[in-house]
């Protein structure tokens, strides 16, 4: 398969949304645009999996870009990115659906959630940095228009803290990478990650290097303290603005803190993995901890997205090939799971026009299909077993348990401990919203889910279940891409 069609496909999607004429057609050109995105991401797996390939990377192909600086369009996946295009090419679909009846500019609306797909799809099959960087930078731009204009609450508060501090990432990615490019021997320098993988930088360079790019990315992810960006700009995005930030933008920071950090520079991620652990656990837990004091659905949303990315960077730093596989597991569930929750939080706000759950109750009599969604989704953050949820958290814990030293011990035990807290405060908000009587009289008017929001759960939920049910997939997918960085890791001690 030749790679660019996830560049170009997008980028004719958002032009054709942007030059349609009445904006019934951008709803259709947007559906039909992301509808073609899934087919081909799903057709792009299949690929893979039959492929045969002598190397790592699989459909590669390369474009100049500009020669002298070594820079090309370097474009290949592996079992990771692959996984990565699929929940992306999900979240787009049920985005562009939830966002059927927006009616402030919804040309603009949707040209910049087909832009946001773009760079991610872009992000996941860049294999030269500064072209992955390029991509990263052109998914922040859509983020911070979608909560300035289309936002709510203190939408400009918001949009501009994520957008200072998705910055001040990217500005760590960008020193990070450049000091990759000049730490390469004379005259080798490249942008090229294959390139760079096979050289061998000196220790005390990896040393200085690895936390410009692992905090850069980190910060995309909610690495912790620099998380705050997430609550607030979850809680002010548009509901696909919601869902998008936490199920594709958050996996462009974990991703690059693994293909690009700890492959790179396996002998930083070693000599700063204890920090990352410290940093990871100390996120699952005031992630959680913080959720159970919040009264808004969106806010505990978000803060138990902080949680949840805390076990993708906990995997990460174990550095273990179950909890690196964890991880992988970990970013494409809840990148179903917390899209799938804010899709139906934007349902229930729009019919109740609350987000307070002490303001709610009793939907489950009006609200049957949506709250029942409601359920799935809360199960499934909780770890019950059969959804994604416990796949992905159970198989971190495992990679986790392999350090037998105490201290690991004791800090996969604690973050072990998080999900009874997840399990309070998901069976407290879910239950008080739609358990009990009606909390208002004029809820028994409302309308359940319509067309276009029952297809857009129905794709997310068959993405819970597909992991839920039958993992081997997933993890003979992304096994060998983990067992590649490990040989990485493991070579360079």
């Amino acid at each position: 398969m030749n790679l660019l069609i996830l560049i170009t496909l997008p980028l004719l999607t958002a032009f054709a949304v942007l030059l349609s004429p009445k904006p019934q057609h951008a709803r259709v050109f947007s559906l039909a645009g992301a509808t073609l995105q899934l087919l081909i991401a799903v057709l792009l797996f299949l690929q893979y999996r039959a492929s045969v390939s002598n190397g790592p990377w699989a459909f590669e192909s390369m474009y100049d870009w500009y020669p002298s600086w070594h820079i090309g369009l370097h474009l290949g996946v592996d079992g990771i990115s692959v996984a990565m295009i699929l929940l992306t090419a999900f979240v787009v679909v049920a985005g562009v659906l939830v966002s059927w009846n927006v009616e402030k500019m919804p040309k603009e609306f949707h040209f910049l959630l087909i832009l946001l797909s773009l760079g991610a799809y872009g992000f996941f099959i860049s294999l030269d940095l500064f072209t992955l960087f390029f991509f990263l930078e052109l998914a922040v731009i859509p983020k911070y228009l979608l909560i300035g204009v289309w936002g709510s609450g203190k939408k400009e508060y918001s949009a501009n803290k994520l957008a200072l501090m998705l910055m001040a990432g990217s500005a760590l990615v960008l020193i990070g990478i450049l000091a990759l490019y000049y730490a390469q021997p004379a005259g080798a320098g490249s942008f090229d990650l294959t390139l760079i993988g096979k050289n061998n930088i000196p220790e005390s360079t990896q040393k200085v290097i690895f936390p410009l790019l692992f905090v850069g990315f980190g910060i995309f992810t909610a690495l912790f303290p620099f998380h705050t960006w997430v609550p607030d700009g979850h809680s002010s995005a548009p509901t696909a603005g919601s869902m998008f930030l936490a199920g594709i933008s958050m996996k462009l920071g974990g991703y690059g803190c693994l293909r690009v950090a700890t492959y790179l520079l396996p002998l930083g991620a070693t000599y700063y993995s204890n920090t990352i652990i410290v940093l990871a656990a100390i996120a699952i837990l005031y992630g959680a901890f913080a959720t159970m004091m919040q009264n808004d659905l969106k806010y505990i949303n978000a803060y138990s997205s902080v949680s949840h990315c805390g076990f993708v960077l906990l995997g990460i730093g174990m550095l273990t090939k179950t909890a690196i596989t964890g991880a992988v597991f970990q970013m494409v569930s809840h990148g179903l799971m917390t899209a799938l929750f804010f899709a139906v939080i934007g349902m229930v706000y729009e019919r109740t026009h609350t987000r307070l759950v002490a303001q709610m109750g009793g939907l489950m009599k009006v609200l049957p299909f949506i709250t029942t969604i409601m359920f799935i989704a809360g199960l499934c953050s909780l770890g019950l077993p059969g959804l994604s949820g416990f796949v992905a958290e159970m198989t971190v814990f495992m990679g986790s348990w392999e350090k037998v030293e105490t201290i690991y011990r004791v800090i996969t035990i604690a973050a072990g401990m998080s999900i009874v807290v997840t399990a309070v405060y998901i069976l407290r908000a879910v239950g008080q919203t739609a358990m009990g009587p009606l909390a208002h009289e004029e809820y028994k008017g409302y309308r359940d889910a319509s067309w276009n929001e029952k297809l857009a759960a129905i794709i997310l939920v068959l993405g819970i279940l597909a992991i839920g049910l039958a993992p081997f997939w997933l993890n003979d997918l992304v096994t060998p891409s983990t067992e590649l960085i490990m040989k990485k890791i493991l070579s360079s001690k």
